[in-house]
């Protein structure tokens, strides 16, 4: 999760003024009936509410905001910031919907209206501390990390246990560098509203880094895909410090991530965990081992794929791809519900250009599951590419199809990570702003060694950046074609 990309939830608009509707039941009323049934995500019945309000009153300010609240919910926010606008334009001067603007803007990388209706919410409420974090958050995406800091410190000032200005503040800390302080920011990530009841009740001890050569540590990939990639290479070095550790972890990781040197078993239920004297998650041992940009853990491979199934996705690629041609797997769409989809993701279509650049010397292998159905039709450019979903079963069976490629393209997704973790030559494609993991400015990453950043000039700038990217790729296909090797077990 990251404060640069998390989107603020809208807010339930001020109450309206009174006015008459159907069965004399009056607008404020009836708008407060919808709004209990915002609150309780049934956004069908709020919508209808709206719409019988607007109907007698086409110009009502709350009832359009509310209208506003419920599109972006439910998944709209072009028309979300339609009705919130139209709102405005009757009421100026309520603070929540510029805030909601703001948040809005963002997810359509419409930033510097995003700031400024951030800098209005401030000014109408300058002492919510919400508004300061969403103002903050819009700063981030222009890579304003000054202005970011100064409104999250403010923030704090008002309200020193607010976990999502705590959280902005981490990541804004980590993306500068600035790990120490970073890090002990970051633990405030499980006390928001995202963060909380992610674990069942523990009754071991929280881990503190201290030695327990007589006991068994469990650690919990306890975020997204890629975190518990990156944070894996933290597994040896708590396993020197115990006797045993348990992973719990997703069944999709298990299989991987068991082979990490250190770990003696891998569970995804919790009924199944084996008794422990301590526990911690994954992505609090880079806080726990004191890590600064350069005690990083950054050897590769620190993963490795069954040698078998590496052979297999061999002999497979040797059947469907062209002799002869560099593989290059590319995977350009994030999961659907990821707060920051929208701004990450691609269409294959935009991925064109690299197609052009490859020019007859490359093979493209799809590392996307699913392969969405509406980017068939643009695979035709892409020479040999064909849908392998079906045959990606778990992580340890992508792992060893791309320990059989030359370069793996990818937007900022777990595949990013999982090919750095084994060491493969990897380009990510990352949004602007960039996640704090990727740090600011820079082509290269201290957690990756293979790996190569291209970004975006601007939100949004999708263009310049897959221009780059190509003309790269264009003067790596003009080495001599290397195969690519199996990674050692």
């Amino acid at each position: 999760m990251s404060a640069a990309t998390t989107q603020a939830p809208p807010t339930q608009p001020a109450a309206p003024p009174p006015a008459q509707t159907p069965g004399k039941e009056t607008a404020e009323q009836a708008l407060a009936r919808a709004q209990a049934a915002t609150q309780a995500k049934r956004f069908g019945e709020a919508d209808g509410i709206c719409r019988d309000v607007l109907a007698t009153s086409p110009d009502h300010a709350s009832a359009l905001a509310l209208q506003g609240v419920i599109a972006a919910h439910s998944g709209n926010p072009e028309r979300a910031i339609e009705l919130l606008e139209r709102a405005l334009a009757r009421h100026p001067g309520v603070a929540s919907w510029h805030a909601n603007l703001c948040s809005l803007y963002r997810i359509m990388n419409r930033v510097p209206e995003a700031v400024a209706a951030g800098r209005e919410a401030v000014r109408l409420a300058p002492e919510n501390p919400d508004n300061l974090v969403n103002l903050s958050l819009a700063f981030t995406d222009l890579d304003e990390r000054d202005n970011a800091v100064a409104c999250l410190l403010r923030a704090l000032g008002l309200n020193p246990a607010h976990a999502d200005a705590r959280l902005a503040m981490a990541q804004n800390l980590l993306a500068r560098g600035e790990l120490g302080p970073g890090w002990i920011e970051y633990e405030w990530r499980n006390e928001t509203e995202a963060g909380k009841g992610q674990l069942p009740r523990i009754t071991s001890a929280p881990w503190n880094g201290m030695r327990i050569p007589g006991g068994r540590i469990l650690l919990v990939g306890d975020q997204g895909y890629g975190d518990t990639i990156q944070f894996a290479r933290y597994i040896p070095m708590v396993a020197a410090l115990c006797k045993e550790v348990v992973l719990g972890c997703s069944a999709e990781m298990a299989s991987l991530l068991g082979r990490v040197s250190g770990v003696a078993s891998c569970h995804h239920r919790w009924n199944e965990i084996p008794g422990h004297a301590a526990h911690t998650r994954l992505s609090s041992l880079p806080h726990l081992f004191h890590t600064t940009l350069e005690t990083i853990p950054n050897g590769v491979p620190y993963l490795t794929p069954d040698p078998a199934r590496v052979e297999k996705w061999r002999a497979r690629l040797d059947q469907i791809t062209t002799q002869g041609r560099r593989r290059i797997g590319i995977a350009w769409t994030g999961r659907p519900t990821h707060p920051n989809d929208r701004r990450r993701s691609l269409r294959l279509a935009q991925l064109t250009p690299l197609a052009e650049a490859a020019a007859g010397r490359a093979s493209f292998v799809s590392l996307q599951k699913p392969f969405p159905a509406i980017d068939a039709p643009a695979a035709a450019a892409f020479p040999d590419l064909v849908d392998l979903s079906a045959e990606l079963a778990d992580f340890e069976e992508t792992a060893a199809l791309v320990s059989c490629l030359d370069l793996v393209i990818t937007i900022d997704t777990s595949m990013g990570h999982l090919s750095g973790a084994l060491g493969q030559k990897v380009w990510i494609l990352t949004a602007k702003a960039a996640d704090w993991r990727w740090l600011l400015d820079r082509a290269d990453s201290p957690w990756y060694p293979t790996a190569r950043l291209f970004r975006q000039p601007s939100p949004g700038a999708w263009t310049p950046l897959l221009a780059e990217a190509a003309a790269a790729l264009a003067g790596e296909l003009a080495e001599a074609p290397a195969a690519a090797q199996p990674v050692p077990a």
